[in-house]
């Protein structure tokens, strides 16, 4: 009998913001999947009633307390093989993309970074030590083909960009030092396209036709993507194309 080594044992999945549309079409494919012991879904949302192999949580990505919670409550199911931080704020109450500079707001600039870059840094902080330090591990974020530097030609849209921006930054800093400690593990930023979810609602007229994605169709992409990922990948930004997004 081969018994298996603890690099090939099975770990769990967890995704962050499992009740966006996006997060859900996560924890509903890798729930499916048999690498996978169990999904942990968790979400500042009220959640959706556990199903055969998920497992529900409270995190709040504002709320640093919550996501030390959150990974004592993941550790206390297995080792983390897949974490996801299926999150973004571009628009909400008082938050709106800028169109120029007189709209920069430092309150709404403040709530966007909370969000989009200072949450997830804080998620990497308390989920990158559950990493296992042999076998393949991915640590990814949603992040933005409109926080490229590089691509930024048409401007506006500032706190999205520069919060997503520096979480880019952030995800390369991370992967150096996640790989110190565990070479096959990877960290990873996630470019989805335009997917048809709350996010995009406002701006979905703009989208050429075909460029828009079904939330499921968008995970199945991305989960696509990360299984196709190499240690060489790592600190990246990829499309769900899987291109690499240029910094």
């Amino acid at each position: 009998m081969n018994v298996p080594s603890p690099a090939d044992a099975p770990g769990i999945a967890v995704v962050i913001g499992a009740t966006g549309g996006l997060g859900r079409a996560f924890v509903d494919a890798l729930a499916r999947d048999p690498a996978y012991s169990a999904v942990l879904a968790l979400s500042r949302a009220p959640l959706f009633a556990a199903a055969p192999g998920i497992v529900t949580g409270h995190l709040d990505l504002t709320d640093e307390g919550s996501i030390t919670a959150a990974a004592a409550q993941a550790r206390t199911l297995g080792e983390p093989r897949l974490v996801i931080v299926a999150t973004g704020i571009l628009h909400g109450a008082g938050i709106a993309p800028e169109k120029s500079w007189n709209a920069l707001r430092a309150d709404t600039m403040a709530a966007v970074f909370a969000v989009n870059c200072i949450g997830p840094s804080m998620v990497a902080r308390h989920f990158l030590p559950l990493l296992p330090r042999q076998g393949r591990s991915v640590f990814a974020a949603l992040s933005a083909r409109v926080g490229s530097i590089g691509d930024n030609r048409l401007g506006g849209w500032h706190a999205y960009r520069a919060s997503k921006a520096a979480l880019n930054m952030m995800i390369r800093g991370l992967s150096i030092e996640l790989a110190r400690r565990a070479p096959q593990a990877m960290c990873l930023g996630l470019h989805p396209g335009t997917v048809d979810t709350s996010l995009s609602a406002p701006f979905q007229g703009n989208v050429a036709p075909g460029g828009l994605f079904a939330p499921a169709d968008a995970a199945a992409r991305l989960l696509a993507v990360i299984a196709a990922a190499t240690p060489a990948d790592s600190g990246s930004v990829l499309a769900w194309d899987g291109s690499t997004v240029p910094p």
